[in-house]
């Protein structure tokens, strides 16, 4: 991994977890490595942990720190030089009348009512599916970053929530959930290639994406987005189509 800044290293303590159950690769145990104090992580510190490949969840700022295992690879596509291919120009066509609102953090009963549908279709028995209104707001409301919520409706009916932060050089994508009962929808796909025209329209050459897993079907994804750079050998270097 890359290293960290000496100057963030005087004011950050980093700590390892214990091993805990791999959530991608079945019988594999998985430890991470976090950042604290959480208060002290504002957005330039928390963008050049996210070059270093660190994410967070709420308030809480990992990267992978496993013994035997390097799956996880963090990703950024390269938003200056990407194409869409077919494929995706059609999902954009087909989702046009989508209109987005983009938003200070902020909870919205609408909003939660959503995420626990999408957790029930998506992620039945995960645990999420069961999340509590404070449980929610940790995972997604709490940021110590600059962070925003966008909100995308189709003839005024709520299709997906977003949440990303700004970085100095790039948006990362936090987490997105999307209406899944809606036939057809290529929400998230969509999505992306919303980040991505937003990058461009702020200036930003990145649009982070967190991890990539070559053996996770779920990741599969993340490399139909050319061109795609990944955190290897303590450098971000390009990725090879797949």
């Amino acid at each position: 991994m890359t290293s960290i800044n000496d100057n963030f290293l005087s004011v950050l303590q980093f700590y390892a977890t214990a091993p805990y159950p791999c959530s991608y690769l079945p019988e594999r145990m998985a430890r991470s490595q976090v950042a604290t104090p959480s208060y002290l992580i504002d957005s330039p510190v928390y963008g050049e942990l996210v070059q270093a490949g660190f994410r967070r969840s709420g308030a809480f700022t990992y990267r992978p720190h496993c013994d035997h295992c390097h799956a996880c690879v963090p990703v950024r596509i390269v938003t200056t030089e990407f194409e869409a291919n077919r494929t995706q120009r059609r999902i954009r066509r087909k989702h046009a009348a989508l209109v987005s609102n983009i938003l200070d953090l902020q909870y919205s009963a609408e909003h939660y009512a959503l995420y626990l549908r999408y957790q029930a279709a998506r992620h039945a028995g995960g645990g999420m599916d069961q999340d509590s209104r404070e449980q929610y707001r940790h995972f997604l409301l709490q940021s110590n970053v600059d962070s925003r919520l966008v909100e995308f409706r189709e003839d005024g009916e709520l299709r997906m929530v977003s949440i990303v932060d700004e970085l100095q050089d790039g948006l990362s994508s936090v987490y997105t959930f999307f209406d899944p009962d809606a036939a057809g929808a290529s929400f998230g796909t969509y999505n992306i290639l919303w980040q991505i025209e937003r990058c461009r329209a702020l200036g930003l050459p990145y649009l982070y994406l967190g991890y990539w897993i070559a053996q996770s079907r779920k990741m599969a994804y993340k490399t139909n987005f050319q061109p795609i750079e990944g955190l290897l050998n303590n450098c971000w270097q390009l990725l090879p189509k797949i």
